[in-house]
């Protein structure tokens, strides 16, 4: 089968039909996004608690995330020289609009957002040049956004990201299902979308997500006449990540048996490796400190754990007292290898079977 060449959102092209997944907190930011635009792909930074390394940050989260996030892009399109940088920017998020508004402020090429459906997103972007793509894990939520959108806005996608069940961080799953994934059928839901995405006028280009560790992965998906793909996980084993090397070491020694599925402390569940921390987590004691103004739905009294800190402790390299979000096929991940190589990887394998 022929596809097509590149990834075209709008009069955005990136040579390779790669998106790479916003990851959280601290683990996507603008070295590994700057790369992976440098190298023909979509670079994406996580705005999760972006400033969490600054010394601002612990008396002005808010504040101080909304500035770093600012300065990251400004990083990220440096290292691009030219290239595609996104930002994943969660609904769930507190303050949501601001963190969009400052990411259309800083110039980002295109803002992606899932845990929950943006509605109003289209809103916080108006006139402005950013793309705009939700994250969807169903027929009917994608068919949701059409339509709001459509009524509201008179707007639709600028593209859509179809986030499958073995997908990483937080998933538009029940805990259930994920355990179940082979009685989905879930390649039959992605086909839905695609086929309504490309019914649109102009037709919304689609990128699969959710389980693409290696080029061969992102193949079926291609076949049944996706645009493009989204990888995460196996760009955290990269030396451009910006994760500490201590995390990095956590996907290498990491076994199948490893990846276990979680209860995030705001009610959706995940994926994450199996340490310390987790078995704590069971015991119920951990212990809570201070808020850090995150999520619009947590109560910092009722929550287990604050996924703020434990994801922060994992990104700083204590990967024994922190949340290690990853996806279902990091056990895979083998040795520490440059973003140019996975690029190329894929490029390889996907323009074989391009006109």
């Amino acid at each position: 089968m022929n596809y097509k060449k590149g990834l075209k959102i709008g009069e955005l092209t990136a040579a390779i039909p790669l998106v790479q997944g916003g990851m959280g907190v601290g683990i996507s930011l603008s070295s590994l996004a700057g790369n992976v635009a440098l190298n023909g792909g979509v670079g994406v930074i996580s705005s999760a608690q972006i400033g969490f390394g600054d010394a601002m940050w612990e008396e002005h989260p808010i504040e101080t995330n909304l500035r770093v996030l600012k300065e990251e892009i400004a990083k990220a399109k440096e290292i691009a020289k030219g290239g595609i940088i996104g930002v994943n920017i969660m609904v769930a998020t507190k303050f949501y609009e601001k963190y969009v508004r400052a990411a259309v402020e800083a110039g980002a090429d295109l803002i992606i957002s899932g845990a929950g459906l943006p509605v109003n997103l289209p809103l916080f972007v108006k006139n402005a040049k950013t793309k705009i793509a939700p994250i969807v894990s169903s027929l009917k939520s994608f068919e949701v956004i059409l339509k709001y959108w459509k009524k509201k806005y008179d707007r639709q996608p600028d593209m859509v990201v179809v986030e499958g069940p073995l997908a990483g961080g937080h998933l538009g799953f029940r805990k259930e299902e994920l355990e179940n994934i082979d009685k989905l059928h879930y390649h039959e839901e992605v086909k839905r979308i695609i086929d309504r995405a490309h019914e649109m006028e102009p037709s919304i280009p689609v990128v699969a997500a959710g389980g693409i560790f290696e080029a061969a992965d992102a193949v079926p998906y291609m076949e049944m006449g996706a645009d493009g793909v989204q990888v995460a996980t196996r760009f955290v084993t990269t030396y451009e990540c910006d994760a500490d090397v201590c995390y990095k070491e956590a996907y290498l020694q990491a076994g199948k048996e490893d990846i276990v599925i979680v209860e995030s402390p705001v009610g959706m569940p995940g994926r994450a490796v199996q340490n310390s921390f987790l078995l704590q987590v069971k015991k119920g004691s951990i212990t809570k400190g201070k808020c850090h103004q995150c999520l619009e739905k947590c109560d910092p009294v009722q929550i287990p754990y604050c996924i703020t800190d434990a994801l922060i402790s994992a990104a700083k390299g204590d990967t024994e007292h922190g949340l290690i979000f990853c996806g279902a096929n990091a056990y895979k991940a083998e040795k520490l290898e440059h973003v140019s190589d996975i690029m190329k990887e894929f490029e390889e394998e996907l323009s074989c079977r391009q006109e």
